[in-house]
């Protein structure tokens, strides 16, 4: 493999010395792009995208040719594992995804099983192959999945959910039955993980999107616990050099140091925690991720920059921070914002690191 040319990215979730604070966004391989408009509507469809690795790399390298980002991240989705369980997933306009066999009692279940990531979920080992390829060194390859807790949300319930009454009920109701479907789901993550980094994957990120709707002792006992036991069970050396874990639980700010104890790299925060409390609360122990709120980037470059600005003086001296966004950026955003974003973030973060 390549040797690789800006590694700030892996140094900073590991908090070693880097000349500038990395940058990336999540979602920066979508709608807001002209060209990823484009390559998405040559391939037909969003699973047809994903489903293509010469497509889900072309998609994955457009933002870093407009943008000076230190991190690519597989043009993927979280719901390719349950589809690989066959759940029968597709994405209906305007209505986001739906399963058509949602998983809602004992037989359901008990029908599940962990898709080989080399079978099933062979089109996406076979993206991260190409885009490593492709990526010649320039930055490393973020692999990810979702939490079995935020899969399970969407199995459960169908497709996307505001009350998740079908799954609490399941959670509440059957508690066995959900550890059962949570246990399985967390097994084919932690396969699938490691199938990327032998693929050629470099960082790992767990999206945990529904961890927050949960209540303390829930999210401790349904979402975190199956986090901790994914992240025990992944690899984390590749080509000589360790592979960080980044555990991302949107609306779990309040939660941060037994998140800190689950043994990921690096905590990913959304904008309603203040970067510097975060630090003060469980820096020691892990880097931290984020955490502009995305509509920041609706705004005029200049206030963009002045925002960018407070979140690095917040976090202050020194490694450890990779900046982002709370969550992904938004479909409607003008991508001469997001690049404004980028060029403040490496601008003004070279005084923290003298």
């Amino acid at each position: 493999m390549a040797e690789l040319k800006n590694d700030r990215f892996l140094r900073a979730l590991l908090k070693q010395p880097v000349d500038v604070t990395p940058v990336w966004m999540m979602r920066q391989a979508g709608r807001y792009l002209p060209e990823y408009r484009a390559t998405r509507t040559k391939a037909g469809s969003f699973m047809d995208l994903c489903k293509n690795p010469e497509l889900a790399c072309e998609v994955t390298i457009q933002p870093l040719e407009r943008f000076p980002l230190d991190a690519a991240i597989l043009f993927s989705d979280i719901l390719t594992v349950p589809d690989a369980m066959g759940l029968g997933l597709r994405f209906a306009e305007g209505e986001g995804p739906i399963f058509d066999r949602p998983v809602r009692t004992a037989a359901d279940v008990d029908k599940l099983f962990v898709p080989d990531p080399e079978g099933e979920l062979k089109y996406v080992m076979d993206a991260v192959r190409t885009i490593r390829r492709e990526l010649d060194g320039r930055v490393p390859l973020i692999g990810f999945s979702g939490s079995p807790w935020t899969l399970a949300t969407y199995m459960v319930e169908g497709g996307s959910s505001k009350e998740f009454a079908q799954v609490k009920g399941m959670l509440y109701d059957r508690p066995d039955l959900m550890h059962k479907l949570l246990e399985v789901t967390a097994q084919a993550v932690t396969q699938y993980l490691n199938a990327q980094v032998d693929a050629g994957a470099q960082a790992l990120m767990i999206f945990d999107t529904w961890g927050g709707a949960l209540t303390p002792r829930d999210y401790q006992e349904f979402s975190l616990r199956y986090m901790a036991q994914i992240i025990a069970g992944l690899k984390r050396e590749a080509d000589g050099r360790k592979v960080p874990v980044v555990l991302f639980t949107k609306g779990g700010g309040q939660w941060l140091e037994p998140m800190a104890e689950a043994g990921a790299d690096a905590l990913g925060l959304d904008w309603t925690v203040d970067i510097g409390a975060a630090r003060a609360r469980v820096g020691a122990k892990v880097a931290l991720q984020g955490n502009m709120d995305p509509c920041v980037l609706y705004a005029s470059p200049e206030r963009i920059r002045s925002e960018v600005a407070a979140i690095l003086a917040a976090y202050g001296q020194g490694s450890g921070h990779v900046f982002n966004l709370g969550h992904g950026i938004h479909q409607h955003v003008n991508p001469e914002h997001a690049a404004a974003f980028v060029e403040a973030v490496h601008q003004l973060s070279a005084p923290y690191h003298q």
